[in-house]
């Protein structure tokens, strides 16, 4: 298996090399040569392994496809360290809970992506990561400085994996006072030699526009040894490829049967390992595209115009880690949507966006596949919303749903289908964004043992302006 760049570089590189680097040398994103096609035969096979072997066997069965340069036991050997019940609280690792039935045996169900040690579906690629960097570094005798941007769950997730991994350090940008004090406290509360936050004075998108510009500065990157863990980095979209699997297997008995899944989404990185999955043969009927009230993503599926929002037009919301106007990840999607042009998805997403802030493939022929062809639907939620949705959550079903899941359960409502059950993905629990929670319940939401009192420790955090030079110059300071 083979990587190629979305902006058409197709120098042959293998999974490991990608692994480390992050974006592509022409400051495209990494896919894979083509799709492995799963067929009946192997779905059926998928079936029996995560019934009696689990999570971590399905994991390894599906990331084999994907990376040949591990051996299989090594590579089994990972994902067994990783997917355990003592990281994940449960055995079942993603479980699915019903919510409600539906006409014709389809239904509304959660797929619970939050059991992991810092709260949120982040965990489920993060943890992964972790293990394969130190993996791969010690193989290799080498180090790594790992530069990321995070609107809130993203930060936590990767310091949370990465905290002691023996040749990595971690610098972790974010929106200053955009996250929830939750958020804040996981991230700046950590006192590890190797872990370094950094508050951008700006939105996430200004951090995000940091880490590419830094990734793209080849000689500052090979010098520090620059990696990334934001869904930029491949390996971590392909380890949420494998939960996509999972939640179908949970809801069908039969791989004749569909399902749709709802994904609230910023940055484009977790549905698009949905699209991944589709792509594989994956019998997914819908990929629902839920928003808040930053809604670029909404109003593409809706009109086929990308427009990019700056700092000032970007809104602070109830469901801050999809405050985000510029979805990284969109760029691998366009890519398949154009046939995989490498020329023209270059000039949409790097000269057109500098220059104009937008592209419009509206009235491209291609635009209609977005919904015909990959299954795309799209919506969007306001507080108003969420609040509502939280209360018809608990008060209907006894359950408490965070703020961004209330978002997907919202959308998902508008796009269910007869006898095909909708899988709305959870990010993350309630206690994350415990004061919009209880604005909506009147109750504060469950707080796990381990996290009582977090807001009150000390913190270790810097910060900086809204500049790549400056964030260049805390790396090679941290380095010296």
């Amino acid at each position: 298996m083979n990587y190629l760049s979305t902006r058409g570089d197709k120098t042959p590189r293998k999974f490991c090399e990608i692994l480390l680097e992050g974006l592509a040398p022409d400051g495209g994103l990494y896919l894979p040569e083509a799709y492995p096609q799963v067929d009946d035969a192997t779905l059926t096979r998928w079936r029996k392994v995560y019934r009696d072997q689990g999570y971590a066997e399905l994991a390894f069965e599906i990331l084999s496809l994907y990376i040949d340069d591990i051996a299989a036991d090594d590579l089994r050997a990972i994902c067994q360290k990783t997917y355990t019940a003592e990281v994940f609280g449960t055995g079942e690792i993603v479980p699915l809970r019903h919510l409600e039935d539906g006409k014709d045996g389809g239904g509304l169900w959660l797929e619970a992506l939050s059991n992991g040690p810092t709260l949120a579906f982040k965990d489920m690629a993060m943890q992964l990561l972790g293990n394969l960097f130190e993996y791969e570094l010690a193989r290799r005798g080498e180090t790594l400085n790992i530069l990321g941007a995070t609107s809130g769950d993203t930060g936590s997730a990767a310091e949370y994996a990465m905290r002691g991994k023996q040749g990595v350090r971690v610098f972790m940008t974010s929106p200053k006072g955009r996250m929830s004090p939750f958020q804040q406290a996981q991230m700046f509360s950590l006192m590890d030699a190797n872990i370094f936050n950094i508050a951008i004075e700006g939105v996430f998108d200004d951090c995000q526009d940091i880490v590419k510009a830094v990734s793209n500065d080849l000689a500052f990157k090979r010098q520090y040894k620059i990696g990334t863990v934001n869904s930029i980095n491949w390996a971590r979209l392909l380890a949420q490829v494998v939960y996509y699997f999972a939640g179908y297997l949970q809801a069908t008995t039969a791989n004749a049967e569909k399902v749709s899944f709802t994904v609230p989404s910023g940055n484009f990185g977790n549905v698009c390992a949905g699209h991944v999955a589709r792509m594989m043969g994956l019998p997914i009927d819908q990929l629902v595209v839920a928003t808040n009230e930053n809604d670029v993503l909404d109003e593409f599926f809706r009109t086929g115009v990308y427009r990019v929002r700056g700092s000032a037009d970007t809104h602070e919301t109830s469901s801050p880690s999809m405050d985000i106007s510029k979805a990284s990840n969109f760029e691998r999607f366009v890519f398949d949507l154009l046939g995989r042009d490498g020329a023209r998805t270059r000039d949409l997403f790097g000269a057109q966006l500098s220059t104009q802030g937008k592209f419009d493939l509206g009235t491209d022929p291609a635009f209609q596949d977005a919904a015909t062809r990959y299954g795309f639907k799209s919506g969007k939620s306001t507080h108003a919303d969420r609040l509502a949705t939280i209360k018809d959550t608990y008060d209907r079903h006894g359950v408490m749903i965070d703020t961004h899941t209330a978002d997907g359960v919202k959308v998902a409502q508008a796009y269910r289908r007869p006898g095909v059950p909708m899988i709305v993905l959870e990010t993350a629990l309630p206690i994350k964004f415990a004061a919009t929670v209880q604005e909506a319940l009147g109750i504060e939401p469950e707080r796990p043992p381990k996290f009582i009192g977090i807001e009150d420790l000390p913190r270790r955090v810097i910060d900086l302006p809204a500049d790549a030079a400056a964030v260049q110059a805390f790396i090679a300071k941290s380095c010296a």
